[in-house]
C-alpha cells in the first residue's frame, strides 16, 4: 500500500509494479499531484553534493523516456542544460570541487568563463561573475504530466490507484498485517509506504512516529513575454538554458516566451509547522514579494532585462524538507514493513531514484545502492519537532550558500551535551562540533583567542593548534571526549551465536576485545565495530559493542531484523547514558596507573584487553586501545561520573604535560596509521577485501551473513583497493570526493564508473544496475573503456577522506583505486585534483607513524 499520489508515490508504485509486484495499490486523499507536485517549478539536474544521491538523480533523468514510452503520456521534457554562476573566488573553488567530482561521476560538466555563459544566457551581466560551470544534463519538465506518466505506466503493469479516499488510521495485527483504514473502508496490506508529502508527518503520527520534516513556503515568479527571450529563440533556434545565481539565491529558466525566476531567500518561512490541514489541496499561498525583495534586487542587477519585465504570476506553495535537505527513505526501525519515501523536495530530480531504491529494498531486502544520505535512519530521537523546524529553516535559507568543510552550522544547537560541555566551552576554549546531535570538541583555541573557525577550503585558523594537540599526544599524553560513539550491550544465552552470525570476526574471549566489520547479504560493508566480552550472563555472555554514533538507528534496525525469535538475545542501546574519555600517548599508562586500583602494567593489562575497574573511584569499563594508533585507553562510565574522572585525569596528567585534544586531532592521527573511518572509507558499496579489512574477516567461521559473497570477492580478487596517499598538497588538503588520476595510458582497468559504483549508470529492463552500484560492482571487465584522458593520464579512483598529518608532517589522503595499482608506490604515478589543481601523490602502503604497531602494544 502506497499512501500519497505525488510524483514520489507514483514513482514508488511504478517501480514496485516493474519489479513484479502486482498486488500493489496507491491511495490518494484527493487527486494526483494535489500536494506539492502540481505547483513545482519542474526543474531537474544530476549534480548533488552526495555522489550516491547524484547517481540516483542520473537514473531519474534517464527514466523519463522509458515512462513516456510505456505510458504514452508526455513528461514535457526540455533538456536545455544549465550553468552555475560564481561571483567570488570562494564560489569558484566550490565549482572546481563540483567539476572535479563530476569526473568520476561520469558527468560532462565544464568550467567556463562569464562571457561564455552570457553567450548561452544573454540576459546576464557578466561583470558580476568570475566564472561558471556548464552542465548539459539539466532542464525542466511538466510536473503534472510526469506524475501522470508514472501513474499510467504503473497501471499498465497491474497496479491500482484509488483517488479521493483519505487514509484516517493505521493499525497492525499480531501477524504484522496492516489495516489501512480509509474514508471508504479498510484495506489489508503487508507493507505500507508513507509517500504522504505535505501530510507525511501526519501519516507517521498514525504509527507513533514523529518524522523530521517541515514544509516551507517557496516562491517563484513568471514574467510576461520578453523581447530578449523571443529574439534569442528566433536567432539561435534554441531555448534559453537554466541558470543558478548563488549570490542572488535565485534560479531561472525559460517559461514559454518569458522567464521563471525562483528564490531560496534568507527570510525563510515555514508553512503549517505543527500539523498539515487535511483540507489543503490545489491551493496556493498568498505571495509575499517583500520577503524575496533582497534576492530580486540582486537578480535585477545581475540580469538587467528582468527589472523591466512584467510579472505575470507569482507562485507561492509549500514543499517539505528534512533538516539536511535530503529525502527520508527506507524502513523505520521498530516497525514491521512500514516504509518512508518523503521529504523529497527535489522530486523531479530524485523521485525516480527514490522509487528504484525503495522498491529494491522492499522486494530484495537491500536498496542496491548506498543510500545512507537519504536513509530515514540517519536521524535520532534528538531530531524533535523544534529541532527540525529550526534546522529546516537554516537549510532552506542556505540552499545556495557555500558549505565549507570546516563549517559548523548553529541552528538548533546545542541539542545534546555531556556533563563536560561547560568545562570544554567556558574553561578550555573549545570549538565545538555537532556529532549526531551531540556537542563534541573539535579543537581548542589558546587563551585570548576567539573559539571559532574561520571557514575556508584552505588550511584555516585551527591548523597550528590542531598540530600542537597532535604533537602533545605523540610526545606526552592527551585526553579527549569519546561520548560520540554508539554503545550497545548484547547479552543472553544466544548473544555469542547472534554476534557470530552478524560479524565477520570471531567473538572475543572474556576480558578481550576484537575489531570486526559487518556485512550485508551481498558481502558489502555495513558496519565496523569494537566488541568486548564482559563475561558470563546467566546461561550466556555479555558483550559490549561500540560503533559509529551516526549509524545507531541504522544498525539497530539491522540487529532487530536478525534477532532470534526465541528471546535468547537482549540488546540495549546506551546512547548518552554511557559516555567516555580516552587518554593516549606514551605517558598514558603512567596517568592511568595513578587512578586505577588494579594493575595496569603492560603484562597485566595487555593490548586489546577489556576490564571493569574503578578509575578515580568511579565504576568504569576500560578498553586497552585507542583510535590515535598510540598507547591509549578508552574509559567508559555513566554520565554522573564523567566530570569526576576527567578532573582526576587532568590532575594526574599535569606532571606529564597532559593536553586536551579534539576530534580533528584524533582524525589526523588516524590518518597517520592508515585507519579507515565509517561512512567515508567503509560504505555499503565496498566489500571487506576492497576496504583492506581482510585481517578481520574469518572466512573459516562459515556462519556469518555475507560470507559467501565475501569468499567470492576474495577468490575472484577485489577490483578496487583502499589505499593511503602522501600528497604534495600546497595550502589546501583533500576534503573527500576528489578524483585520483594515474599515469596509466590506455591500460584497461575497467571504467571508473563501473569500478566505483558511481556515474550515470546503465540499467536493465527490471531496473537493476548493470554498471556500478552496490552488489553489482564486481562486473568490471575489459570492455568499453571510458577513462577520462589527458595525454597518458586517466581518472582511476576517488578520495574518501584526508587532511594534514601533523606528527609526520605530511598531507595525507585515503581513497580507492584499481587493485592492480594499489601496491605501486612509485613517484609520478598518481595525482589528486584539489581545487582544480592536480597535485602529485604517492601510495604509502605502510602507516607513516609506528608502522609495526609497537607504540600501540607498548
Amino acid at each position: 500500500m502506497v499512501i500519497g499520489g505525488g510524483v514520489v508515490g507514483c514513482s514508488v508504485l511504478y517501480h514496485l509494479a516493474r519489479a513484479g509486484w502486482r498486488d500493489v495499490m496507491l491511495i490518494e486523499r484527493s487527486e494526483l499531484t494535489s500536494g506539492s507536485s502540481w505547483h513545482a517549478a519542474g526543474g531537474f539536474h544530476t549534480l548533488n553534493g552526495d555522489p550516491n544521491v547524484a547517481k540516483l538523480q542520473a537514473y531519474t533523468v534517464q527514466l523519463y523516456k522509458e515512462i513516456e514510452e510505456l505510458s504514452e503520456q508526455s513528461c514535457g521534457l526540455h533538456l536545455t542544460g544549465g550553468v552555475m554562476l560564481a561571483d567570488s573566488p570562494e564560489r569558484m573553488d566550490f565549482l572546481r570541487l563540483a567539476h572535479a567530482k563530476g569526473r568520476y561521476l561520469g558527468m560532462e560538466t565544464e568550467l567556463i568563463t562569464p562571457s561564455e555563459a552570457k553567450a548561452m544566457f544573454p540576459l546576464m551581466d557578466e561583470r558580476h561573475f568570475v566564472g561558471a560551470m556548464w552542465d548539459p544534463v539539466e532542464g525542466h519538465l511538466d510536473p503534472s504530466g510526469t506524475t501522470h506518466a508514472y501513474a499510467k505506466a504503473a497501471r499498465k503493469l497491474g497496479a491500482e490507484i484509488v483517488l479521493r479516499n483519505r487514509v484516517t488510521e493505521l493499525t497492525q495485527e499480531l501477524d504484522g498485517t496492516w489495516n489501512v483504514v480509509t474514508e471508504q473502508g479498510t484495506v489489508k496490506a503487508e507493507h505500507v509506504v508513507n509517500c504522504g508529502g505535505l501530510w507525511a508527518r501526519e501519516v507517521g503520527r498514525m504509527v507513533g512516529l514523529e518524522l523530521p520534516l517541515l514544509a516551507m513556503e517557496h516562491m517563484y515568479l513568471l514574467t510576461e513575454p520578453m523581447p530578449e527571450v523571443e529574439a534569442f529563440n528566433r536567432e539561435t533556434g534554441r531555448e534559453m538554458i537554466g541558470v543558478i545565481d548563488f549570490k542572488g539565491e535565485i534560479y531561472t529558466r525559460q517559461e514559454r516566451n518569458g522567464i521563471l525566476l525562483g528564490t531560496y531567500e534568507k527570510a525563510a518561512k515555514p508553512w503549517s509547522p505543527r500539523e498539515t490541514p487535511w483540507d489543503f489541496g490545489h491551493e496556493l499561498l498568498e505571495p509575499d514579494i517583500d520577503r524575496i525583495a533582497p534576492s530580486l534586487e540582486v537578480g535585477f542587477r545581475h540580469f538587467p532585462a528582468l527589472e523591466n519585465a512584467g510579472i505575470k504570476q507569482v507562485i507561492n506553495g509549500p514543499f517539505t524538507f528534512a533538516p539536511d535537505g535530503n529525502p527520508l527513505v527506507g524502513p523505520v526501525q521498530g516497525l514491521t514493513n512500514f516504509w518512508c519515501a518523503c521529504a523529497v523536495m527535489a522530486g523531479f530530480s530524485q523521485g525516480g531514484g527514490v522509487g528504484l531504491a525503495l522498491s529494491n529494498w522492499m522486494v530484495d531486502g537491500d536498496p542496491g545502492f548506498d543510500v545512507w544520505g537519504m536513509d530515514v535512519a540517519r536521524f535520532g530521537e534528538w531530531a524533535s519537532l523544534r529541532y527540525t523546524n529550526a534546522k529546516v529553516r537554516e537549510n532552506y535559507s542556505r540552499r545556495f550558500s557555500i558549505r565549507f568543510p570546516n563549517e559548523e552550522l548553529p541552528a538548533a544547537r546545542p541539542a545534546q551535551t555531556t556533563p563536560l560541555y561547560d568545562v570544554m566551552t567556558r574553561d578550555n576554549n573549545a570549538v565545538m562540533g555537532d556529532s549526531w546531535g551531540l556537542e563534541t570538541p573539535l579543537w581548542f583555541a589558546p587563551p585570548g583567542m576567539e573559539a571559532k573557525d574561520i571557514v575556508s577550503f584552505h588550511r584555516s585558523n585551527d591548523f597550528a593548534h590542531v598540530g600542537n594537540e597532535v604533537r602533545a599526544v605523540r610526545e606526552r599524553v592527551g585526553v579527549t571526549e569519546i561520548a560520540n560513539f554508539a554503545k550497545y550491550e548484547i547479552a543472553g544465552p544466544g548473544a555469542a551465536a547472534f554476534l557470530n552470525r552478524l560479524m565477520t570476526n570471531r567473538m572475543p574471549k572474556p576480558g578481550r576485545i576484537v575489531l570486526t566489520p559487518m556485512l550485508n547479504e551481498t558481502g558489502k560493508l555495513i558496519g565496523d565495530f569494537t566488541i568486548a566480552n564482559r563475561g558470563p550472563d546467566g546461561a550466556g555472555e555479555r558483550f559490549m559493542v561500540w560503533g559509529s554514533s551516526a549509524a545507531q538507528i541504522y544498525h539497530m534496525r539491522w540487529f532487530e531484523k536478525h534477532l532470534p525469535a526465541d528471546g535468547s538475545v537482549r540488546i540495549h542501546r546506551f546512547d548518552q547514558t554511557l559516555v567516555g574519555l580516552s587518554i593516549a600517548g606514551p605517558q598514558a599508562r603512567a596517568v592511568l596507573d595513578q587512578l586505577a586500583d588494579t594493575d595496569v602494567s603492560k603484562e597485566a593489562f595487555r593490548f586489546m584487553d577489556f576490564r571493569e575497574m574503578a578509575v578515580a573511584g568511579a565504576t568504569c569499563m576500560v578498553n586497552r586501545l585507542s583510535y590515535t594508533g598510540d598507547l591509549g585507553y578508552e574509559i567508559w562510565m555513566p554520565p554522573a561520573y564523567q566530570r569526576r574522572v576527567y578532573e582526576a585525569i587532568k590532575d594526574a596528567g599535569s606532571a606529564h604535560g597532559i593536553v586536551d585534544f579534539g576530534m580533528r586531532a584524533l582524525l589526523c592521527m588516524r590518518l597517520e596509521k592508515n585507519f579507515p573511518t565509517w561512512f567515508r572509507e567503509l560504505r555499503p558499496i565496498y566489500g571487506p577485501f576492497e576496504g583492506a579489512m581482510e585481517r578481520f574477516v574469518k572466512l573459516e567461521k562459515n556462519d556469518f551473513i555475507g560470507r559467501e559473497a565475501a569468499a567470492w570477492e576474495k577468490a575472484d580478487g577485489p577490483k578496487l583497493r583502499r589505499v593511503s596517499f602522501i600528497v604534495d598538497a600546497g595550502d589546501a588538503d583533500v576534503m573527500g570526493d576528489e578524483p585520483i588520476w594515474a599515469r596509466v595510458g590506455d591500460t584497461d582497468y575497467g571504467t571508473v564508473e563501473k569500478l566505483h559504483g558511481y556515474g550515470a549508470p546503465r540499467f536493465d529492463a527490471s531496473g537493476r544496475a548493470i554498471s556500478g552500484g552496490g552488489a553489482n560492482g564486481r562486473d568490471a571487465d575489459a570492455a568499453a573503456v571510458r577513462g577520462i584522458r589527458d595525454g597518458a593520464w586517466r581518472v582511476v579512483g576517488w578520495v574518501t577522506s584526508g587532511g594534514y598529518a601533523h606528527h609526520v608532517k605530511q598531507s595525507m589522503a585515503q581513497g580507492y583505486v584499481p587493485a592492480a595499482l594499489a601496491e605501486d608506490e612509485s613517484d609520478g604515478l598518481f595525482e589528486i585534483e584539489i581545487l582544480g589543481q592536480r597535485r602529485p601523490a604517492r601510495i604509502n602502503t605502510l602507516p607513516p607513524f609506528d608502522p609495526d604497531g609497537a607504540r600501540m602494544r607498548s
